[in-house]
């Protein structure tokens, strides 16, 4: 059984699901493929999203229950309980349901008129003289079928298995770091709208530990980690780390969920004949936090942009859809490059000089010169709006030093 669109999207998680949307919106005839029976389930992510990014997506208003909390604040702690507290002037992040945020989304694709396949597992692209002309499906409760497109803009995630059936180059396996996610219930010593970091090498090598507290008591919990055993890494932070078992030692973990995070930055080329990567598919996630939806969100509308303009001049090459990656490398390229320095950085430090590097912001009041940020997507833009500030320059001359120091 065959069937043919204009444009197909793998995926319909939230980069999926805002990919067809504005797709749908700019008219064109869009499918969308999805392997398990609804939208949204099963959520891998923490949903932590800042409120200006969404906000510059056209975010900003979003359904009763998607936002499960506002965060106005932050808290460090190194290895040794040192704590570096940040208090913003107002809410500059938020949590999201991720199972009702991706709905909403799709619910929004769907009634601009993408149609959903569920159930449908892209199996292998179609290749013909060089182009990528459709999929294959394979559904769960009927037979396979190929669907015929002029450009599949592949959401599928991390597994990168499009991508390589494609042709490109995938996300380097080296920087990937392993995550895991709980929700739990009974969290004490935390002030509801501050967000807890713990940055341990100990649990978390290659990232950090984190608590994201909610109103009633309740909190998402997980963290990253390049080496070890993700579930044993959790269980011996939350019963051993100096602070999280403090705040978790009458929690109760009511579900947990496990996922891979690349933090190498995006892939060297992410558009090929009649196909893009978006998204996880293209690691498009920042190196700093392992956050993807809100760039995977902009280099979606992006690529919607680009694909209704190279349907309208029936033009569907690798030479066309290049402006797909060089829009992305405009928006985004600089803050990438800032981010992976600091990444960098941050994964040369022992837990030593994390506790003295955390010892010279409390000492320089660094949090005075942080207190009125509200970009937190777009870190290298927002490290050169802040440089101008004493304590932000002494920092970063700080931090230099300890980088060469950890580096001769």
């Amino acid at each position: 059984m065959n069937s043919a669109s204009e444009a197909v999207v793998v995926g319909s998680g939230p980069v999926g699901a805002f990919a067809a949307w504005n797709l749908a919106k700019l008219g064109v005839n869009v499918t969308v493929f999805e392997e398990h029976a609804e939208a949204g389930i099963p959520s891998h992510c923490a949903g932590h999203l800042s409120i200006l990014g969404l906000k510059k997506l056209g975010l900003e208003v979003l359904p009763k229950g998607v936002v499960e909390n506002n965060y106005s604040g932050a808290n460090f702690y190194s290895a040794k309980g040192t704590k570096f507290s940040v208090r913003l002037s107002k809410p500059v992040t938020c949590a999201v349901n991720r199972a009702l945020f991706d709905k909403f989304l799709a619910d929004r694709a769907e009634k601009a008129g993408a149609r959903f396949s569920l159930n449908s597992r892209v199996k292998s692209l179609v290749l013909k003289n060089g182009f990528v002309v459709g999929v294959n499906v394979d559904r769960h409760s009927a037979m396979e079928m190929q669907s015929e497109t002029k450009v599949v803009v592949d959401c599928e995630g991390i597994s990168s298995r499009l991508v390589r059936q494609a042709g490109l180059a995938i996300l380097d396996h080296h920087e990937l770091v392993h995550g895991v996610e709980a929700e739990v219930e009974g969290v004490d010593n935390v002030v509801s709208d501050e967000v807890e970091v713990y940055l341990d090498n100990e649990y978390a090598r290659g990232l950090y530990g984190w608590l994201m507290p909610r109103p009633d008591g309740t909190a998402k919990v997980g963290l990253a980690a390049k080496r070890g055993n993700p579930r044993e890494l959790f269980q011996k932070f939350i019963s051993k780390h100096p602070v999280a078992s403090k705040q978790l030692s009458k929690a109760k973990v009511r579900r947990m969920a496990f996922h891979p995070i690349s933090l190498g930055g995006p892939i060297c080329r992410t558009y090929a004949n009649g196909f893009l990567a978006v998204g996880d598919a293209a690691s498009q996630v920042k190196p700093t936090t392992g956050g993807g939806v809100v760039f995977g969100l902009t280099c979606a509308r992006i690529a919607a942009e680009v694909v209704a303009e190279a349907l309208r001049r029936n033009e569907a090459s690798s030479n066309f859809l290049q402006l797909y990656q060089e829009r992305c490398n405009s928006s985004l390229g600089f803050d990438f490059k800032t981010m992976l320095r600091a990444r960098k950085f941050i994964n040369s430090l022992s837990n030593e000089k994390i506790n003295n590097a955390i010892q010279f912001c409390c000492k320089f009041r660094l949090d005075n010169a942080l207190k009125d940020i509200e970009e937190i997507d777009f870190q290298g833009q927002t490290l050169i709006k802040i440089l101008t500030k004493p304590a932000v320059f002494a920092g970063l001359a700080y931090f230099l030093l300890l980088y060469l120091t950890a580096n001769p």
